[in-house]
């Protein structure tokens, strides 16, 4: 733009010096040629106007959006249209419940209502980005803080909506992935007729209540308690089959034995174990009674 007003002022003073009675009247002609080389060197610049990759340019030609985006590298366009560049990258706003995490300072996580009427607390990140040929659009309706004005309350009103049809223990646990994904149904549709695509919706974190925290870890550890006297009593029924296998085991074994034995094969074992201790060195004389069996002095 500074070309341009050299350019005109170069001009223009070429008009005043061109007077028979100026002692400079011969700079006029090298003035006009100055003004003209001037004009032409800012319309060139204006002309030729690089994007950089992931950036699109919005046009604008007196105050008016023009429609269609100029996309990334060298672009020829009209001299007097201002380039609005226009981020089309991905794109995250994290509500947190974390003072220096979120994209606004304090407390931003979402406190929605749940169905049994309890406070939950969200912390959520939306992935985002921008439609190429929808920033126009964009950028004439709404500007450049589309996210404040479309991005942060669409997502503050749909889960606010949607928590109030779930209970707020399921939200903790089973429903959660179940929530997540109608959020991202839900938000998608909104960002589309906006202009704008919702990559990836993430619950970073649900916090209940303190006493509904409490509640459940209650019944976790009575669960646990539970599933550990279930455990001691499957053991000792394991227990108490083996051994009454063991004591079958011992009762056949009797049985057997006592239907097999005959009154010479006892003599003979009374025999053995006779002389077993009359050769042990700790015995001095053993006398067994009995009219069949010996008696054995240790010498």
């Amino acid at each position: 733009m500074i070309l341009l007003f050299l350019g005109i002022a170069a001009l223009i003073a070429s008009f005043v010096v061109n007077n028979p009675a100026s002692p400079v009247m011969r700079l006029s002609r090298p003035l006009r040629i100055a003004s003209i080389v001037l004009v032409v060197l800012w319309a060139f610049s204006k002309m030729l106007v690089q994007i950089d990759p992931g950036i699109v340019g919005v046009k604008t030609l007196f105050g008016k959006v023009q429609e269609g985006a100029l996309p990334s590298g060298l672009n020829f366009v009209n001299p007097l249209i201002e380039v609005k560049e226009f981020d089309i990258k991905t794109q995250n706003y994290t509500m947190s419940g974390i003072a220096d995490e979120g994209d606004k300072r304090g407390d931003d996580a979402i406190k929605a209502l749940s169905k049994d009427g309890l406070e939950v607390t969200i912390d959520l990140t939306v992935l985002y980005r921008v439609l190429p040929d929808k920033a126009p659009s964009i950028y004439r309706e709404i500007g450049t803080a589309y996210r404040d004005i479309i991005v942060r309350p669409i997502a503050r009103t749909r889960i606010r909506d949607l928590a109030a049809n779930y209970e707020a223990v399921s939200l903790y646990s089973s429903k959660r992935e179940e929530f997540q994904n109608k959020i991202f149904t839900s938000i998608e549709k909104d960002f589309t007729t906006r202009g704008l695509i919702l990559e990836q919706l993430l619950v970073r974190n649900i916090t209940l209540p303190e006493s509904v925290k409490k509640a459940i870890e209650s019944k976790i550890n009575a669960e646990q308690d539970a599933q550990k006297m279930e455990f001691v009593l499957q053991k000792e029924k394991q227990e108490a089959e083996r051994k009454r296998v063991e004591a079958r085991g011992i009762a056949d074994y009797q049985e057997i034995i006592t239907s097999t034995l005959t009154d010479k094969q006892l003599k003979y074992e009374a025999i053995k174990a006779q002389k077993e201790l009359a050769e042990s060195p700790n015995a001095k004389m053993i006398i067994i009674g009995g009219k069949d069996s010996p008696l054995i002095v240790n010498p």
